[in-house]
């Protein structure tokens, strides 16, 4: 079980509020168990960090980068988020804003891809 930061609630719920378009346009692909069945959570607070999307019947956790993303200290923190949930078995799968809003069928076929090999497991 990861633990949950209940801090975290009123900001999760912030950027629930500020999605980004790409995030808006995943979601609708991912909410309402639409995504083979499975749950997703959005701006789910995981360790001390808000996961972008959450599954935790596939332990997975799927975020949309946008440009602030290439900043260095922004990448740190990315790393980091990554080491931190890769020690509790959930796998961070990162998708630019751009490949969700211009290349959703190809970001669509990734995760069905991770899905079936974690079926398969």
């Amino acid at each position: 079980m990861i633990p949950y930061n209940a801090e975290l609630k009123d900001r999760a719920r912030d950027l629930r509020n500020v999605s980004t378009f790409g995030e808006v346009l995943l979601w609708k692909r991912l909410h309402a168990r639409q995504f083979h069945g499975y749950k997703f959570n959005r701006q789910k607070p995981l360790l001390d960090f808000i996961a972008d999307f959450y599954c935790f019947e596939l332990s997975l956790v799927i975020e949309v980068d946008g440009n602030s993303h290439r900043r260095r200290e922004v990448e740190l923190r990315d790393a980091r988020k990554d080491f931190a949930l890769r020690k509790y078995g959930v796998k961070v799968l990162r998708f630019t804003e751009w490949q969700v809003r211009f290349q959703m069928d190809d970001v669509l076929r990734s995760l069905e891809h991770y899905v079936r090999c974690y079926e398969e497991a």
